[in-house]
């Protein structure tokens, strides 16, 4: 059981960590304080292969009326996706994501909204930056000096996910050790280093993805992972950027409660000083936020 034995020792014994800044910075007219605020990131999925129903959207017109409505709940980037991440899901080649993506992405990013695309390709990286698109979220690893060229060019911003293959689609066996946070370090500072030699100079880490590796498909096996990463994120401080976390569902804790897993795992994000939560339920994880800020700005909460 998680209790504040476990929370307190584990920030004492990584307490200079948790004191260290991350980079602030603005994206177009999009300004990130990281400081003092999280900020929460909208999902709109194009695939219907995608798991979470609510975020699915089969036409360019559902798409922008869902990036509209997760705008207006709080959600300060919305990131759209064509192809997902399941195992089981079709593969969507580069063209029919751009056809997918593009329309959507230039009308939300028209509207004044701050648009991510989820891809690994370097030709759909491409027309989305082209479509007004702010921010990559790059879930692979094959080509990314090229990509992050791409980024810079275009003067966005890029969320470098942790993936153990060339993309989210291609990986294997998953084995981190005991302690994740070194092998996470490593993999981050060497992309970043990729990145800032490119010229991106506005970035996130996101640690997540550990529940799409095979050898993490028993339940109470990939919950322990993401919640040790959820917790310890907070040690990736020292690379200097802030971390994004990609909100799980754990469906079979949940069950029939599947769509409260993700505030669930906002709190414990939070705890490892997350800057940045995406997620299918902004409204709800919106009211999250806004109960621990309560907390946090309280003057009475502790004796």
């Amino acid at each position: 059981m998680l209790d504040l034995s476990t929370l307190a020792a584990l920030h004492e014994k990584y307490r200079e960590a948790a004191s260290l800044p991350v980079a602030d910075f603005a994206i177009g007219p999009h300004r990130f304080d990281f400081q003092k605020q999280t900020y929460l990131m909208g999902v709109v999925n194009l695939s219907a292969d995608s798991w979470y129903r609510e975020s699915v959207a089969l036409s360019a017109e559902a798409a922008i009326r869902r990036g509209r409505m997760l705008h207006a709940q709080g959600a300060a980037i919305i990131d759209v996706g064509a192809e997902s991440s399941l195992a089981h899901a079709a593969l969507v080649e580069g063209t029919a994501q751009q056809d997918a993506l593009v329309p959507v992405v230039r009308e939300l990013a028209a509207a004044g909204l701050c648009v991510s695309v989820e891809t690994y390709h370097p030709d759909v990286t491409t027309a989305c930056l082209k479509a007004g698109a702010r921010v990559l979220n790059l879930t692979g690893t094959d080509r990314s000096e090229e990509i992050f060229r791409e980024v810079a060019d275009f003067d966005a911003g890029a969320i470098i996910c942790f993936v153990q293959g060339a993309n989210v689609r291609e990986v294997g066996d998953l084995d981190l050790g005991s302690d994740p946070v070194g092998a996470l370090y490593d993999f981050f500072a060497r992309q970043i280093e990729t990145a800032t030699k490119a010229g991106v100079s506005r970035l996130w880490i996101d640690p997540g993805l550990g529940f799409y590796y095979p050898n993490l498909q028993d339940s109470a096996t990939r919950v322990r992972h993401q919640m040790q990463i959820f917790l310890n994120s907070f040690r990736l401080r020292g690379l200097g950027w802030p971390v994004c976390q990609a909100l799980p569902h754990a469906f079979e804790c949940f069950e029939d409660e599947v769509r409260v897993a993700e505030p669930f795992f906002a709190v414990l994000a939070l705890l490892g000083q997350a800057g940045l939560l995406r997620t299918h339920e902004v409204a709800k994880v919106r009211g999250v936020l806004r109960t621990l800020e309560l907390v946090r700005n309280a003057k009475d909460v502790l004796p």
